[in-house]
């Protein structure tokens, strides 16, 4: 198993509630795929993005860093951007 880290940027207006539960699905995906999570949490909260995305201009930044079989990163990454509330992923290899 490799060593990877995500940075996640997620929709600004979400609720305390659904924030919590983006953050979960993005912790269930790396365990579904046979991951075991190192460390989560919130980065940053409502930063600024440099350009927009999908028409936000400030996001909440999740980091994960996690190990996983290398086949499975296709698969989560698949995952991720599936999920609406999720603007943009970032996976980089430790």
């Amino acid at each position: 198993m490799n060593k990877y880290e995500a940075l996640i940027i997620v929709k600004p207006d979400l609720s305390e509630e659904e924030r919590k539960n983006v953050f979960s699905q993005i912790d269930e995906a790396v365990t579904k795929n046979h991951g075991i999570i190192s460390q989560s949490g919130l980065w940053a909260d409502k930063k600024k993005l440099f350009f927009p995305i999908k028409k936000y201009i400030e996001g909440v930044y999740y980091l994960a860093n996690f190990s996983l079989p290398p086949l499975a990163v296709k698969d989560i990454r698949h995952t991720y951007t599936l999920n609406e509330n999720i603007l943009r992923v970032l996976i980089t290899k430790l």
